[in-house]
């Protein structure tokens, strides 16, 4: 076994990757060193993913051809080229020595195994373990990236997991086999700051345990400004900037660099400012960067009249067990007791962890969970004693933009056939010219060309793709839009250009918006109000200044503790969370204490703890 430590574990040098005729890669070198993190950032389309891939030797699987280069890896038979090595002997290396973690968990694991099936035939096919210590190793596993009821969980599919358990699962399969090298794209995308933050930790304590190294392939800044310690800086296939993070960050010296670091949204930025801002955006004109639009306060909110929405005392809850009598044994209590309000024109944020009920509560709006007991109202009328036809027509004015892009647009139908069926189902328009022409406007609206209209989903990177489903929530000019995590699979660039866009329809076209985020110096960016969720109950409402800036509940505390800092200088000595993770499965009869408030200051509730 030979594993020197003379060359770096993995060295691109001049790698070239095409697709037919279009390259996407062009003489891309970089270095990873033995034990140390390389951050790889860019926005979407800028080759990261690729450059991932083609490292996997996946690239080549979907259909793209090395044109130029090597990629060279310390295995441990000694170095070899990757780019030179049939696939049987990439299969021996893919999952065992060098691993990797892909941005959408659930296009990722299988839909019909269970999560423990999917870890132990890692643990078995690479670490040669029998299945009772294949399943020991999986519940070990999912407990060290920290999910609650690792034994139970086993027996879960993927289906039963929110967005971030599923990463977390998908982490822990990573890990399984101790790799070498550890490819991250984008593995706390999908993820709150809480775990994101304990995520980072326990890779940064594994990479310290087994010297492992990290290609971290991200878009967000205060994670690479925590975690690397190399940053290579991609733009449209070629690498325009490399250089030890403190430096990058300190003194970055290519414009698009200096673009893309301008546009963090860094938490705090926001203090002393009563209303949302819509900040100018620093944009690559001609090679330089520009600042272009309007600063202005986002004074939208209509709070003198009715609310659009009354959410009162809502309470979602799911099965999960029956005993043989099919009599619910065991139940999730995913939304206890809530209520608020929207008005027209206003953005409320919802944020929590993984599993808290944000997205239950947005679902519940949207006719798409019914809800166990409480009631929705609409214009104060009751969405439970709506006639059908009257429900139906009000999906015309509630739009949904979802987490996954991918999952919620047909990969069979061309995105401007996704994007007219709105259009075409509520009989807005009924001539083809017109819904082509709307189409196109609705496109150019949020960044795209008109022309890709005739392209298909799986041409879009993941950023793209979210645009595409933002037009479509547009197309039928809702009142309401809930953004589900809408904004966690887009690059900081053009997150803040879609932060600007939804600020410009909000005052263009009075709409409201239920934001669910864990991104919380985006939520400080553009909230009126917000709402802070924990295991299913509100622990915290108020303005975006009373939350932020004069937290009153530990939990809101401990959220906005976990964000990371886009500043290389200052890392935080985060300590792993302690304690086992509360559980939301309950025994039928044992129902949640519903949360008591007190009012701090007007407006600004928080529950006794």
């Amino acid at each position: 076994m030979k594993d020197t430590h003379d060359h770096p574990l993995l060295s691109v040098t001049d790698l070239g990757v095409a697709f037919g005729d279009t390259p996407v890669i062009e003489n891309l070198s970089f270095t990873v060193p033995h034990g140390k993190t390389v951050a790889v950032v860019g926005e979407s389309g800028s080759g990261k993913s690729v450059t991932s891939l083609s490292i996997m030797r996946l690239a080549d699987i979907a259909g793209a051809h090395y044109t130029s280069g090597k990629i060279m890896f310390a295995s441990a038979d000694g170095q070899i080229d990757l780019l030179s090595i049939d696939q049987d002997k990439a299969r021996a290396i893919r999952g065992n020595q060098i691993s990797m973690i892909f941005q959408e968990p659930m296009t990722s694991l299988n839909p019909v195994f269970t999560i423990g099936d999917q870890i132990c035939e890692v643990l078995m096919l690479h670490a040669a373990l029998d299945k009772p210590a294949a399943l020991a190793e999986a519940e070990r596993l999912l407990s060290l990236v920290r999910l609650p009821d690792a034994k139970g969980m086993l027996r879960r599919y993927p289906h039963h997991l929110s967005g971030g358990m599923r990463q977390r699962v998908m982490i822990a399969m990573a890990l399984a086999c101790r790799p070498k090298l550890l490819i991250a794209d984008e593995p706390t995308t999908a993820l709150d700051v809480t775990i994101q933050a304990q995520i980072l930790t326990i890779l940064r304590d594994l990479q310290a345990e087994f010297g492992m190294s990290i290609v971290f392939i991200t878009h967000d800044m205060g994670v690479v400004a925590e975690i690397a310690d190399e940053v290579v800086v991609m733009w449209k296939g070629k690498k325009v900037e490399e250089g030890p993070v403190a430096e990058i960050f300190a003194n970055p010296q290519h414009p698009y660099t200096r673009t893309l670091l301008s546009a963090v949204p860094r938490l705090g930025q926001m203090t002393g400012e009563p209303l949302p801002l819509r900040l100018p955006l620093t944009v690559l004109e001609d090679g330089a960067p520009k600042l272009v639009g309007e600063r202005r306060q986002q004074d939208t909110a209509r709070r003198d009249g009715a609310p659009l929405i009354d959410v009162q005392n809502l309470s979602v809850s799911f099965t999960l067990k029956k005993n043989w009598l099919g009599r619910t044994t065991h139940y999730c209590p995913a939304v206890t007791n809530t209520s608020f309000q929207i008005y027209p024109g206003e953005t409320l944020a919802l944020v929590g962890e993984s599993g808290s009920g944000k997205s239950t509560i947005a679902r519940t709006i949207m006719q798409l969970t019914p809800p166990t007991t409480g009631d929705v109202l609409f214009d104060q009328q009751p969405m439970s004693k709506m006639p059908l036809a009257q429900r139906q027509a009000l999906r015309r004015d509630i739009q949904y933009i979802f987490q996954d892009p991918f999952a919620s647009l047909d990969p069979r139908k061309t995105v401007g056939w996704s994007i007219a069926e709105p259009l075409r189902t509520h009989g807005l328009l009924d001539n083809d010219k017109a819904i082509v022409q709307r189409v196109g406007e609705l496109l150019e609206r949020v960044g795209l060309p008109a022309s890709v209209a005739t392209r298909y989903p799986h041409q879009f990177s993941g950023g793209q793709r979210q645009r595409v489903c933002i037009a479509r929530a547009l197309a039928s000019r809702p009142r309401l839009i809930i953004a589900d995590e809408s904004l966690s699979a887009l690059d900081v660039s053009i997150q803040a250009q879609v932060i600007n866009l939804f600020m410009d329809l909000q005052k263009d076209e009075g709409l409201a918006y239920l934001f669910v985020s864990h991104d919380m110096a985006v939520v400080e960016k553009m909230s009126h109000r917000v709402a802070v969720l924990y295991l299913g109950q509100i622990v915290e409402i108020g303005t975006r200044a009373q939350v932020f800036e004069n937290p009153q509940h530990p939990y809101t505390r401990r959220l906005l503790s976990a964000v990371p800092i886009a500043d290389p200088t200052v890392r935080p000595d985060r300590k792993a969370l302690e304690g086992e993770i509360p559980s939301t499965m309950r025994v039928v009869g044992d129902a949640p204490t519903p949360a008591i408030y007190d009012e701090v200051a007007p407006g600004h509730l928080v529950a006794r703890h």
